[in-house]
């Protein structure tokens, strides 16, 4: 079966790997076909084991081989996809869109969250199909009340996001 690996905090903070030395990592954890698709830690695999127990896998080997407590979210190929076709938001240039890969029922905290933060204009939080998607506008991200939360150390373990764009990329390698 085909996967994809949404790893947390790779390249930001400190945490640097390069994605072939990922690759590799994986490779030596049993994954065979595996590739990056950019630098954020998307790494399309197949196995014929189960999504949890790659989980498991994957982390500790990443954690194991870089030394540090490597979280990610493992989709399988369908599940992905779902991430690209349930975009509620139109296609606009001068936004922004997120999608958030995480944990079971993280869109409802992340709801929770988006409602409390105070808003730029035009910036919008819509969950569709269990998953939470966000619109800011360009230039607003990081300066989103709702943008910082992505740094919440309570976090870290239920979440990342990426932009919708990357998803598009990521199904062109799996398929």
């Amino acid at each position: 079966m085909k996967y994809c690996a949404f790893l947390r905090g790779v390249n930001v903070k400190g945490t640097n790997m390069k994605m072939a030395d990922v690759c590799q990592v994986f490779k030596e954890a049993g994954m065979q076909d595996v590739s990056s698709v950019l630098a954020s830690g998307n790494i399309v695999f197949s196995s014929d084991k189960k999504a949890e127990d790659l989980k498991k896998i994957l982390e500790k080997a990443m954690s194991d081989h870089f030394s540090y407590e490597a979280f990610l979210f493992v989709k399988t190929q369908k599940e992905t996809e779902a991430f690209w076709n349930s975009n509620p938001f139109e296609k606009n240039d001068d936004f922004h869109t997120y999608a958030f890969v995480g944990s079971m029922e993280v869109e409802n905290v992340l709801m929770k969250e988006f409602d409390a933060a105070s808003k730029v204009d035009h910036e919008k939080g819509e969950i569709t199909n269990n998953i939470f998607y966000w619109q800011v506008p360009k230039g607003n991200t990081l300066d989103s009340s709702f943008g910082k939360i992505l740094g919440k150390k309570s976090l870290k373990d239920q979440l990342t996001s990426r932009n919708i764009n990357t998803f598009e990329k990521i199904l062109k390698k799996m398929n």
